[in-house]
């Protein structure tokens, strides 16, 4: 007995052992495995403080501060408040951007939209080159914005530009009508030049969303009696609803942002005509070099996306609860 017992007691105690030892792995993978994941994680953690981090923090410091050239050139600033926000909203060009940042943003993404889904549903259909139509409609995107806006401000030219030419050979317009320098007119033609640059990502985007619905749907619907509008309204629209909301969102922040077009064809002229957040931000830092003015402007475009994109979340999670 005196044996039996004692090989029970080995046998318990080389349990306890190894029971502590399994429970010292755990622990170790405990705290092993976030180790692991944040070191693949550190590099792109790098980036993003390098690259977003750093510049949005300065870009908040300086519009906190008197920061123009005498500032640059001395290196000496002083801390004052929300003063550079409160000269912008003071600032008589600013319901002027503000009327045309609305108006440039509502009219641009409106027309993008409907011709990038009209196109993505006709693209939907597989017929002969149609591979090919759509890599051509894909060429605006693919263009810098700096070519693309040299060549609508040549075509918009008054002198010798194809626009100004075809209208006026059917007498649509005067010979020589100035497009770009007229107040009334150069909004305008910025909206078009913006228009084409947008319709190639709303329709890749929504012609992407369309791939993923289920053909059969279609299929069963047809049989059912359903014409060409119905199925498109009962089953396009509602399984198409969370890419248009990614499509609506980020059109309007890259279209509120829009720089390079209006700053090429017009430079926010004539008269403001065509001024914008974006274009008015840039001339109050290297034109006027109110920098913190300028950086107040541009976290102003910010804060405005920040806002619109929470929204878009809300609403987001809002469809997906009531699904």
């Amino acid at each position: 007995m005196s044996s039996e017992a004692h090989s029970l007691t080995r046998e318990r105690a080389s349990k306890e052992r190894l029971a502590a030892l399994q429970q010292r792995s755990r622990r170790r993978r405990g705290w092993r495995v976030p180790l692991v994941r944040l070191t693949f994680l550190l590099p792109l953690l790098i980036y993003v403080a390098i690259f977003y981090g750093y510049p949005l923090f300065y870009s908040i410091q300086i519009s906190l501060e008197k920061y123009d050239l005498a500032a640059e050139i001395t290196g000496i600033t002083s801390y004052i408040g929300f003063n550079n926000y409160i000269a912008d909203f003071h600032d008589p060009t600013f319901q002027k951007a503000a009327l045309n940042t609305l108006l440039f943003t509502i009219l641009s993404i409106v027309p993008q939209f409907l011709i990038g889904l009209g196109l993505a549903v006709f693209f939907y259909r597989r017929f002969p080159l149609s591979r090919l139509l759509r890599s051509l409609f894909l060429l605006p995107w693919l263009l810098p914005l700096v070519v693309s806006s040299t060549i609508w401000k040549w075509l918009f030219n008054e002198t010798n530009g194809v626009i100004d030419q075809v209208l006026a050979s059917v007498h649509l317009v005067p010979a020589h009508f100035s497009w770009l320098t007229s107040p009334g007119w150069a909004m305008g033609a910025i909206i078009f030049a913006n228009i084409w640059l947008g319709i190639p990502f709303n329709m890749v985007i929504l012609y992407s969303g369309l791939q993923s619905i289920d053909k059969e749907l279609y299929e069963a619907a047809k049989v059912d009696g359903a014409n060409g509008w119905q199925r498109f309204r009962s089953i396009t629209l509602p399984l198409l609803e969370p890419v248009i909301g990614i499509v609506l969102i980020l059109g309007f922040i890259y279209t509120l942002k829009v720089f390079d077009l209006i700053y090429v064809m017009t430079q926010g002229g004539p008269a403001n005509a065509t001024q914008t957040f974006a274009t008015w931000s840039y001339n109050l830092s290297f034109a006027q070099q109110e920098f913190g003015q300028g950086a107040a402007q541009a976290n102003m475009i910010l804060v405005i996306s920040l806002v619109l994109a929470l929204l878009y979340f809300w609403w987001s999670s809002r469809s997906t609860q009531w699904r």
